[in-house]
């Protein structure tokens, strides 16, 4: 895997989210959205990766999770993350998105969960893959 599969995973998926929430399936749209992100931090995570350097240790271990939070740790993103958070449209959705967790598969989750959790992804101006993809 590479940057460029972990920005192309993350548009796919973002694709499948919308399919899902077309055919009212809430629960799968909104386990795919965690994913959006999830993909979207580790092309964040992989553009720090110098070519040839071999990357330290607890870059690494950080990098295999699905724990958000940490992922923006290890992408680098905290300084812009606290600036971000100043913003309260951007933390609104991002609150959200943060409670995501890989354990949503084995959760039924509802459309106004999963309608929310989409936009907060996917809001052109203050949405959390807009900021991801600044720097991916």
């Amino acid at each position: 895997m590479n940057r460029q599969d972990f920005k192309n995973i993350a548009l796919m998926r973002l694709k499948e989210v919308e399919v899902l929430l077309n055919n009212r399936q809430y629960s799968g749209a909104y386990y795919l959205s965690g994913y959006v992100i999830e993909c979207a931090l580790k092309a964040c995570i992989a553009r720090k990766t110098r070519k040839f350097d071999f990357p330290d240790k607890k870059t690494v271990l950080d990098s295999y999770t699905h724990d958000l939070q940490k992922l923006v740790t290890a992408a680098q993103l905290d300084n812009d993350f606290k600036v971000q958070r100043n913003n309260p449209d951007f933390y609104s959705r991002w609150l959200r998105v943060k409670e995501w967790t890989e354990e949503s598969r084995y959760q039924k989750h509802s459309k106004s969960k999963a309608l929310e959790m989409y936009e907060a992804i996917k809001d052109p101006n203050h949405g959390v893959l807009q900021w991801l993809q600044q720097h991916w």
